[in-house]
């Protein structure tokens, strides 16, 4: 009987594997049709299912898969996408160095191509990264620096992840109050466009009651929370509820419900990809056994070391402090040097508003003088270069926007520069013909003042001489 459920359980797992597996090539597909931004970030995010959650190479595969797409595509977007899920497979795998990498690699792209969506879903996964490692303070920083960029991204999905992993943040770090109006929020975004993350927030919300003394509140919804993880099969969801539950226990002194729950916990993670995460629940058993059953205490401080060991080692933790150390590094040189070319980009607008001023007079003095006569071909000239002044100028002026809407692409940036020039000579071909014109009319009435000047006196000199 036995082997005829496994084998069952296998069989199944093989289908789910296809099936997700035939569901990426088929998205894969569509992104690499779709010309419109918006619905490709859309495609991208709806990578995101459970099944993710019981197979993390799936998500792996499918992140490489779109590696490959972008490396056919040149698509800078579909890059940072795919280095970003593969750091996601690696997280959930357990490899956090691995992950710190892919997901500094993708923060990068994003971050050069802007796309706000993308950018908060890489910050936010990224920060998931602390977040497991317990490490609650550089985690709130980057789900903090995520949350601007989903509210002005155009994804819905994402708009809801940074404050529900802000509230987890409060929560963990023992701030109910603060925990509660990020945690709040995030329900109602999250019922209204992600499901899928519905079981996190409640048990979220049960843990915030607990620490507030909301106890029936705070059992109600950690029990919504594992019905929903339990119809999700969501394995790390469900870890994360029991062992949320039996902390709740915990602290209202109830140790026969905190060690039920705390076995529940291990049993939902045990013989997966997750079993590392059996390390907070074995810690709170090896604790609560300590003092009264010697075999128990043995047996789960055993899972505790074991899941310990493979998630903190010594040489990991430095590894990640160095990369974090670095990321850091980066971000500030990364600022540095916006600040430094803003601050360029102002400085030459200045510039050019002042040759183009100096330029604009000179040629008003030269046409409203009347005391000379002037060249044309010296109005052409100063014409021309108050073009170029003006072309150069709408360029400084206008250069971030473009940057932000054609993302670098320098056909996109040319045809944008051609646009404006094709609007700027134009009207730099009427304002010429004014203004020589003018200087023609000018001349005459220069030149006809002086023959009248010239008259005068002749008729004078004759009038003497008679």
């Amino acid at each position: 009987m036995k082997k005829i459920i496994t084998l069952f359980c296998f069989v199944a797992g093989m289908q789910t594997a296809f099936a997700q597996k035939l569901n990426a090539d088929s998205i894969i597909q569509k992104i690499a049709v779709e010309k419109d931004e918006d619905k490709k970030v859309d495609l991208i995010f709806s990578f995101f299912s459970p099944g993710f959650d019981s197979n993390p190479g799936t998500l792996m595969e499918a992140g490489q898969a779109l590696l490959k797409q972008s490396e056919k595509n040149k698509d800078i977007l579909i890059e940072a996408s795919a280095y970003c899920f593969i750091g996601f497979g690696y997280r959930m795998a357990g490899n956090f160095i691995k992950a710190l990498e892919y997901h500094q690699k993708s923060l990068a792209l994003a971050e050069k191509y802007g796309n706000l969506s993308i950018l908060a879903m890489t910050k936010n996964l990224m920060g998931h990264i602390y977040r497991d490692r317990e490490e609650y303070d550089e985690g709130l920083k980057l789900y903090l620096s995520a949350l601007p960029d989903a509210e002005r991204g155009r994804n819905n999905m994402v708009k809801a992840w940074p404050l529900m992993n802000i509230g987890s943040m409060y929560f963990k770090m023992s701030k109910p109050d603060s925990a509660l109006s990020f945690l709040q929020r995030s329900y109602e975004l999250t019922l209204k466009y992600d499901t899928l993350d519905l079981s996190y927030v409640l048990w979220n919300l049960g843990g915030v009651h607990s620490l507030m003394g909301n106890a029936a509140l705070a059992i109600t919804y950690y029990n919504m929370s594992i019905q929903k993880a339990i119809e999700g099969n969501r394995v790390r969801q469900l870890n994360w509820a029991y062992v949320s539950l039996a902390e709740h226990y915990q602290r209202m002194n109830q140790p026969d419900s905190c060690l039920l729950y705390a076995k529940k916990s291990i049993a939902a993670v045990q013989n997966t990809d997750y079993a590392f995460m059996s390390i907070k629940p074995a810690r709170l058993l090896t604790d609560m056994y300590e003092k009264d059953n010697c075999d128990s205490t043995l047996k789960y401080a055993a899972i505790y070391k074991i899941a310990n060991d493979s998630f903190y080692s010594k040489k990991a933790s430095q590894q990640i402090q160095l990369m974090t150390f670095e990321e850091d590094l980066r971000q500030q040189e990364t600022a540095a040097e916006k600040i430094k070319e803003e601050q360029q980009r102002k400085q030459n607008i200045q510039y050019a508003l002042i040759a183009l001023g100096i330029i604009v007079l000179l040629t008003l003095y030269l046409l409203l003088s009347r005391s000379f006569i002037t060249n044309t071909k010296l109005i052409e000239f100063f014409g021309v270069i108050a073009l170029l002044i003006v072309f150069e100028f709408l360029n400084l002026l206008l250069h971030p926007f473009l940057e932000r809407i054609t993302h670098h692409n320098p056909v996109l940036m040319l045809l944008a520069l051609v646009a404006i020039a094709a609007l700027l000579v134009p009207l730099h071909h009427k304002l010429e013909h004014w203004a020589t014109a003018k200087l023609v009319e000018k001349n005459k009435q220069i030149r006809l003042a002086a023959a009248r000047k010239t008259i005068e006196e002749l008729d004078r000199s004759q009038d003497s001489s008679v």
